[in-house]
């Protein structure tokens, strides 16, 4: 689908890629992952073509249409659901062309393509998406301009989404979404029909979707088999196995270099010493593989406190005289690692708002010691940084009575060196923005931290380090994320933000996982039964109808659970395979060896490719007998 062969591409005197080299097989879905700045969106806009490189090619397959993410929002007044439809502009001209028609046999033909493309089903998968999004039905038909910059980019992702183009380009597509969403977007990839290609710092979505990882590496382009965890495995042998090599080599070059400082003058040994000489000469030194310097976070413990640290009793909060939130019942202590769900919209903003005193309740008590600090994280905070400043200035402006030492010394702990720390802002990256903002919170060693987004424009590096900050911090964490693997290694409290409650959510990340499935399932059943039923139909008529579709869908569903058994058998068989060709040693021994593996490693992608083609059509049968119902 996409090779890439000898690329070069240089910028302000640096270069971004050196003769990289990478093959993106039809059917794959591949992660591009790098640190920040190493080339990723780069290269993308290499293989759109927005920029030109200066050596090698790029290919793509002939006639295969390429898709990704509009890069400004959509705007004006159309319903969404029609702006989702006519992304697809083939489907938009021949049903423009057969309005206007009258000869009947070019309208013929007209429907034989509609028909082709399943324009028919176009309607019932727009809204599928749009409602795995965050749209309901009656969001899907407001103008597309009454929605946020945010939720318009929703639609973008829904628009590209169902467009199904050959070659997909994602870049950061869950930067916009909420943990419901993520999730939702997560399963639908997995099962995407043509060739992805994403960049993310998602770790979750990284290790769910893609089949293959590409790292972009010091200017080259690195393909490794299997998930992201896959991918950290090898590379971490393969550094492992390098810097054994390095040592045996400089041992060996040490013992040579020995005997011809020993006996360079004596005449009997000349001419050994000369033939070592030459061997040292021609010994190619092991490159050792170099491992990029981890990023540390560091939030400063806070002076303990008697439990509990924040109490709301009976509270009701919202704005204007209007209750968001109804029935608060809440209690924080020092020890609380809490992560609030709830999709975009449902109050968890506005109860991040109530804790952290930036917005007072309407009615009950809230409860907190005269001496509790509270720090507060927001993404659009980064507006609010001054871009003709340093983060040094930043930091001093709140640090007034400080010596500078520990001001520079509250940067440090976030990474900002003397270097960086006295770079203007408007010079930072994302990430470091991000990073400056954790600064700022935490000056003061606050007992609470309330981080909404935190994870936004940090790589998976930072993403980890902040993972691990806050699991050796000693305060307390109110999270609210749309990474799953932030989440899932943060918090041990949940607690659900719907229907103008917060309840607590008894079960794990994996148990909200499935209530979303069912929450989605009920809504789908629901649906179906109300357009076929009466009004007057009885509890036992539909217990009776769902046990006969469950019957009559029985045989599909039995089908596609054996093919995703098949697959995952595959699929683990061709990661044993990867990871046997990925091992140096190998390729000291016969060549046979080699031969053979990448022979079962072909007759095991050609079986997968062929169960994951037998799934697909499963799955269209199964939601076509489904949509029936």
């Amino acid at each position: 689908m996409l090779h890439i062969a000898d690329l070069t591409f240089r910028y302000g005197g640096r270069a971004i890629f050196d003769q990289a080299t990478v093959h993106v097989p039809a059917g794959a879905r591949v992660g591009l992952v790098g640190r920040n700045g190493a080339g990723k969106s780069t290269l993308f806009k290499l293989i759109l073509d927005e920029l030109h490189s200066d050596g090698g090619d790029i290919k793509i397959r002939p006639r295969a249409r390429v898709g990704r993410v509009a890069q400004e929002a959509p705007e004006g007044e159309a319903p969404l659901l029609d702006c989702v439809l006519e992304a697809d502009a083939e489907r938009t001209a021949l049903l423009a062309e057969a309005e206007a028609c009258h000869d009947g046999h070019h309208l013929a033909e007209i429907h034989e393509r509609l028909n082709a493309i399943d324009a028919h089903s176009a309607p019932a998968r727009a809204a599928s998406i749009l409602s795995g999004l965050g749209f309901d039905a009656e969001a899907q038909a407001r103008p597309v301009g009454s929605f946020s910059g945010g939720w318009r980019m929703r639609v973008a992702l829904a628009a590209v989404l169902f467009v199904r183009p050959d070659l997909l380009l994602l870049d950061e597509p869950t930067n916009h979404l909420d943990l419901e969403a993520t999730l939702w977007l997560q399963g639908y990839l997995s099962s995407y029909p043509g060739t992805l290609v994403v960049i993310s710092h998602d770790r979750e979505l990284l290790n769910e979707v893609c089949s293959r990882i590409v790292h972009v590496d010091q200017g080259r382009l690195v393909s490794y088999g299997g998930n992201y965890d896959d991918f950290e495995r090898t590379r971490r042998e393969k550094m492992e196995l390098a810097a054994k090599a390095q040592v045996k080599q400089l041992e060996q070059r040490r013992k040579i270099q020995s005997f011809i400082d020993r006996f360079r003058a004596k005449a009997t040994k000349a001419r050994q010493a000369q033939s070592r000489i030459k061997m040292l000469e021609r010994m190619e030194p092991v490159v050792a593989v170099v491992e990029e310097r981890g990023m540390v976070f560091d939030f400063p413990d806070p002076e303990p406190l008697s439990p509990p640290i924040l109490s709301i009793d009976g509270g009701v909060a919202g704005y204007d005289g209007r209750a968001v939130l109804r029935g608060l019942d809440l209690r924080i202590d020092m020890d609380d690692r809490v992560a609030l769900l709830g999709a975009n919209g449902n109050g968890k903003s506005t109860l991040s708002k109530i804790l952290s005193g930036r917005l007072d309740l309407m009615s009950g008590r809230l409860q907190r010691p005269p001496k509790l600090k509270i720090g507060y994280f927001a993404q659009h905070q980064t507006d609010e940084l001054n871009p003709a400043r340093t983060a040094f200035d930043h930091m001093a402006d709140l640090m007034k009575d400080a010596p500078e030492s520990r001001v520079r010394a509250q940067l440090g702990r976030f990474g900002f060196e003397q270097e960086r720390a006295d770079v203007r802002v408007e010079n930072l990256s994302g990430g470091e923005k991000a990073r400056l903002l954790f600064a700022l919170m935490s000056r003061d060693a606050p007992h609470l931290m309330i981080l909404d987004e935190p994870t936004n424009h940090l790589d998976i590096d930072s993403r980890q380090a902040l993972v691990s900050a806050l699991n050796a911090y000693d305060g307390a964490v109110v999270l609210v994320s749309h990474d799953p693997h932030l989440v899932e290694l943060v918090a041990d409290r949940l607690l659900l933000v719907a229907d103008g409650r917060v309840q607590p959510f008894d079960g794990d990340l994996a148990d909200y996982r499935r209530f979303l499935a069912e929450q989605a399932r009920e809504a789908r059943r629901g649906g179906a039964a109300a357009e076929s039923r009466s009004g007057t139909a009885s509890r036992k008529d539909e217990r009776r109808a769902a046990a006969e579709i469950r019957a009559q869908l029985a045989p599909l569903r039995k089908q596609v659970a054996a093919v995703e058994k098949r697959l995952e058998q595959s699929g683990k068989t061709k990661a044993g395979i990867e990871a046997k060709l990925a091992d140096p040693a190998l390729y000291s021994g016969p060549g046979e060896a080699v031969a053979k593996l990448q022979k079962e490693l072909a007759e095991t992608q050609r079986c997968i490719d062929e169960a994951e083609a037998e799934w697909l059509d499963l799955h269209e049968q199964l939601e076509a007998a489904q949509a029936d119902f």
